[in-house]
């Protein structure tokens, strides 16, 4: 090609990807997007993009990108997604022009292995096990040929393998530039390979990583940019409060004893003296985390005052046994360089302690979670609009938000407040299917309220009978796990297709058992609601129990709600409706994933029918055929 095609030639019925793609089918709404990308691109314009299932709005962005000659960073929702676009949609692209597109992805550095720690292994006593030992083998084989040193690489290691967290790249022992391997350091290479290429993919994840510490002294992962396009973009506001927050659990000050005595151990920089500092923080720890409210969960927590008054002494313990930690670190003679990183740690906790204990603010909720032995001491901003607007919409010339979940009942005002979004195009592409012929909404009418007791029971028994129409093939999807297990308990055992209980297995593995078990179904909560994706009939039907209101207990919920009341708005259509009916969509949104899809939607609670906020989920929905009869469920499956 002398000259690249424009927008319009690439999506046409007869144009530039009907040649390159044997499938490919043109799609209006897939072309209106691209146009509307490269217009925000070349006109340096933020844009907000909803593009229902099917549209195709992964290349409706990728080609523009491409195209537009600027570097882009492209931010997805998972690591999957991402392998998707790099191993995937990337080289069907690259074939096809005349230049080599500059093109690399990125991950957070849990994903990369680090090439000292493998060495350091071979000869120091680090690992424990026959089963570490064999992963160790694997890695050190794979070492000798990878050019990413990216652990998705590897299928023959487990997903939990313990080996590979004492040989991944985090940053908690990482020597940077001194390190005998920086320049063969996947992660240098990673940085390098990045600073060459024009479309630069990363995850939410990593993204709000580099954002949060832009400007500190170790921050910045990804090199300078003037675009980014997030997929998935209904996910930010909650990966963004991570980042932008504040976390110190028991957890962290354990792993930093336990690396500061092993580093002595094979450094040999050991004496008694370390061993009476590391065990005095050790227990100082553990009685000022036993402090804290003991049941599990999630708590919001607002009484430092009271606390210090209590336990003042407690707290001022803990934080001088991290300061002579670090202290000991940088007296120890001939220090290692690998003790760098760890003084860092100990004076980062010091300080993370200080402000969550003494420098609470207003703009910030701060909870306490309680997991198994766990102890989390947690703060997240209340409101992250204004930390984007200031950090990301007003330093970087170009933001796409796109997702098949941005607007709520044809507007997207809900996540322009959310998100600090002040001057953006918009664009709403509906779903490229046929709706009202693929798909059947029911909503019992015989059910009870689902905040009355006798919900549960009457739950159990419709989705028996729903069940046994659809002959299994089924996501039953609940708002709580208790709810998950009550259900699951009193129908699995009556009903003759196989069922899979989210918890029992990981993920992957629940949902690679569903696509290959005929007639099963799968009773998971929300972690199932999004980013599933199972054409065909196998999945054929998708139950969700409640409408998706986030608990209002929740501490963030709660703080969020709170605010809003504090400044004159309604909580409840502001925020806690919006929330829910992109929740439900999404879950909804897991049906229907192609043209030949088939399937029914149930939702058993009927306050969508009788609440007057009912109307705002139907108009966010997609245009399904609806019922309240169960005789239109049979017909449905009985064409």
């Amino acid at each position: 090609m002398t000259k690249a095609p424009t927008i319009r030639q690439f999506f046409a019925r007869s144009g530039v990807l009907s040649r390159w793609h044997p499938n490919y089918e043109f799609r209006s709404g897939q072309t209106e997007m691209a146009e509307a990308v490269a217009g925000a691109l070349e006109e340096k314009k933020h844009l907000l993009v909803e593009a229902g299932t099917g549209t195709g709005k992964t290349l409706a962005y990728l080609v523009p990108a491409i195209l537009s000659g600027r570097r882009v960073v492209i931010s997805t929702g998972t690591k999957n997604l991402q392998e998707q676009l790099f191993f995937k949609d990337v080289p069907f692209l690259a074939r096809h022009f005349d230049h080599p597109l500059r093109v690399c992805y990125m991950k957070g550095r849990a994903n990369y292995l680090c090439r000292q720690k493998l060495y350091d292994a071979e000869k120091e006593p680090v690992l424990a096990g026959i089963e570490e030992v064999a992963d160790y083998q694997v890695v050190r084989q794979w070492e000798q040929t990878t050019e990413t040193g990216d652990r998705a690489e590897i299928a023959a290691l487990p997903e939990g393998s313990t080996a590979w967290a004492k040989l991944d790249a985090r940053r908690d022992l990482c020597t940077g530039q001194k390190c005998p391997q920086f320049h063969r350091c996947f992660l240098t290479l990673m940085h390098q390979r990045a600073a060459d290429s024009d479309i630069i993919i990363v995850n939410h994840h990593l993204f709000f990583a580099d954002l949060s510490v832009k400007g500190e002294e170790h921050g910045g992962i990804l090199p300078d940019y003037t675009a980014v396009i997030f997929d998935e973009a209904h996910e930010i506001e909650d990966v963004a409060g991570q980042y932008f927050g504040l976390s110190i659990s028991n957890y962290q000050i354990q792993e930093l004893r336990r690396d500061v005595a092993a580093l002595a151990r094979r450094k040999a920089f050991g004496s008694q003296e370390l061993d009476r500092v590391l065990q005095t923080l050790e227990e100082r720890a553990e009685r000022f985390f036993a402090a804290f409210p003991g049941q599990d969960g999630r708590a919001g927590f607002r009484g430092q005052a009271e606390f210090l008054e209590r336990h003042e002494e407690t707290y001022r313990l803990l934080r001088g046994a991290l300061e002579l930690v670090g202290t000991h670190l940088q007296l120890v003679q001939e220090s290692p360089d690998e003790a760098i990183p760890l003084f860092r740690r100990a004076r980062e906790l010091h300080d993370a302690l200080g402000l969550w204990m003494e420098n609470a603010d207003r703009s910030s909720v701060y909870w306490v979670e309680r997991r198994g032995r766990g102890c989390f001491l947690q703060a997240t901003p209340i409101d992250v609009a204004p930390i984007l607007s200031e950090k990301l919409f007003d330093r970087v010339d170009t933001v796409v938000l796109t997702s098949a979940t941005l607007a709520v009942a044809g507007t997207f005002e809900y996540a322009r407040t959310r998100l600090g979004v002040r001057h953006a195009r918009t664009l709403l592409v509906p779903g490229h299917f046929d709706y009202p012929s693929q798909s059947l909404l029911y909503v019992p009418r015989h059910m009870p309220d689902p905040r009355n007791g006798a919900f549960t029971e009457a739950a159990a028994s419709e989705i028996r009978r729903l069940l046994e129409l659809s002959r299994g093939r089924a996501f039953v999807l609940f708002t709580s796990y208790q709810q998950m297990r009550q259900v699951h308990d009193r129908v699995s055992f009556e009903i003759e297709y196989p069922t899979l209980l989210q918890g029992t297995a990981p993920r992957s593995a629940l949902l690679e058992e569903f696509r290959s078990t005929p007639n099963s179904v799968l009773f998971a909560t929300s972690s199932f609601w999004q980013g599933v994706d199972v054409p065909g009939e196998q999945l054929s039907c998708v139950i969700i129990d409640k409408l998706p209101f986030a608990v209002p207990s929740d501490p963030v919920v709660e703080a969020r709600i709170r605010s809003i009341r504090d400044e004159g708005g309604n909580p409840f259509y502001d925020y806690q409706i919006p929330q829910a009916a992109l929740a439900l969509k999404q879950g909804f949104g897991r049906l229907i994933r192609s043209r030949t899809d088939r399937g029914l939607l149930v939702l058993l609670d009927n306050r969508i029918t009788r609440q007057r906020y009912g109307q705002v989920f139907f108009d966010s929905l997609p245009d399904y055929a609806f019922t309240t009869e169960i005789g239109d469920v049979e017909k449905f499956f009985n064409v």
